[in-house]
């Protein structure tokens, strides 16, 4: 690893949310306020949007890392849930074992607990990431947990944080109830080139490079065109041109560097990726998606589809937490389990140092050329990929592929 060669003490662009690296723009320090604001503010909640990547989860565990004794959490970061399991899910972030309650006794329960943390002096937080993922009818549950009271106040204190498309939910009119106990909405944007610069150096200081230039000053310009000042890409981009200064010696990154790391990713400007993406979000069926892709998977659990998406060029990280590209909540999946590397030529699936293994055709691998057809194995997800690049004719993916669990 290239930290000896940098004298680094620790990696500057891991993708995990870690508080010690945060930094603070202008954007952020706004959308952190907001959520300060929530523990001395009981009059409605605080819902925070931004891109994927734009550091939501790294701010909410900087928030989380700073509260005071006497605020109890429950954070829940699977959405895909019914209004039963949304509940239950709250429930066990306050140490209950809810599993065989019904929803009265659930609804009970939850009242119960925050009536008696408030008369203990108690306050009561609840953190939603990926809150784009939750059905109406889970969202008008939060909204009568938001109305749970005493004589004097509201006792429940809430945070929905989410990709863009919360905002198109919030506006619908099914949720115009919800809305109305929106207390403060924020829209976290990307960083602005002279952000760029001072998160990168800011990363790098806080890994231990004492104020060192480990990135040239022409860098930073090619940085934000094929980032956009989305963080996570930051880190991605940073991360493969310090590798690639390490292959050659150089203990500064040049823009010859920062181009190698582009071109291992198989990214084009971030503008074109951009406009990409939007076409096919905009598309209204697979195919459309499909046809401007490399590559696509197909995800499914216990032989049931549960998510299909196209793979452009670029990094696709997989694993538990809501802080990766492709989120699967399962206790065989790791943190960060695994990655796939799309560029012009293929894919390529390689394990992040998970517990539980990545397996294809029933062996573990640890980086594997995917082709056309292969299924890799997550313990009961399993992820079928299917190449597009050469124009194949296919019956449509039905999601269930050979494999063995680990």
């Amino acid at each position: 690893m290239y930290l000896e060669h940098f004298e680094l003490k620790e990696l500057p662009f891991r993708l995990s949310p870690d508080p010690a690296f945060l930094y603070l723009s202008k954007h952020h320090a706004r959308a952190k306020a907001y959520m300060e604001s929530t523990i001395w503010f009981t009059d409605g909640f605080v819902v925070i949007t931004g891109e994927v990547g734009s550091g939501k989860t790294t701010l909410i565990e900087t928030f989380l890392s700073e509260l005071e004794k006497d605020v109890v959490v429950a954070q829940v970061n699977q959405t895909q849930v019914s209004p039963i399991e949304f509940l239950q899910s709250v429930l066990v972030q306050f140490g209950f074992s809810p599993f065989r309650m019904k929803k009265a006794e659930l609804l009970a329960t939850l009242n119960q607990f925050l009536i008696e943390q408030y008369a203990a002096g108690r306050k009561v937080l609840l953190i939603v990431d990926e809150a784009q993922n939750l059905s109406h009818r889970v969202l008008e549950e939060i909204r009568l947990l938001s109305g749970v009271e005493t004589t004097k106040e509201k006792v429940l204190r809430i945070i929905l944080a989410g990709q863009p498309e919360m905002n198109e939910k919030l506006d619908s009119p099914e949720l115009l109830q919800l809305v109305q106990r929106v207390r403060l909405r924020f829209h976290l944007t990307a960083l602005s080139p002279e952000d760029l610069r001072a998160y990168v150096l800011h990363r790098l200081e806080v890994a231990g490079s004492q104020g060192r230039q480990l990135f040239a000053e022409e860098t930073f310009p090619l940085l934000y065109q094929y980032t956009g000042g989305i963080p996570r890409l930051i880190n991605t981009l940073c991360d493969t041109a310090l590798m690639a200064a390490y292959a050659t010696e150089k203990h500064e990154v040049g823009t010859d560097e920062v181009r190698a790391a582009i071109a291992e990713l198989g990214w084009t400007d971030y503008a074109s990726r951009t406009a990409r993406m939007q076409a096919l979000q905009g598309g209204s069926t697979p195919e459309h998606a499909r046809a401007a892709g490399f590559a696509r998977i197909v995800v499914t659990f216990d032989g049931a589809r549960v998510e299909e998406r196209p793979l452009p060029p670029g990094r696709l990280v997989i694993g538990r937490t809501s802080d990766n590209d492709l989120q699967i909540d399962s206790k065989y999946v790791s943190r960060h389990h695994c990655q796939i590397v799309t560029t012009r030529e293929g894919s390529t699936l390689e394990d992040l140092n998970s517990t539980n293994g990545v397996y294809v055709k029933s062996k573990r691998v640890r980086r594997h050329y995917l082709n056309d057809g292969d299924v890799i194995v997550l313990g009961r997800h399993e992820i079928l990929y299917l190449d597009e690049r050469a124009g194949r004719s296919r019956a449509p993916a039905h999601g269930h592929g050979e494999g063995a669990e680990d």
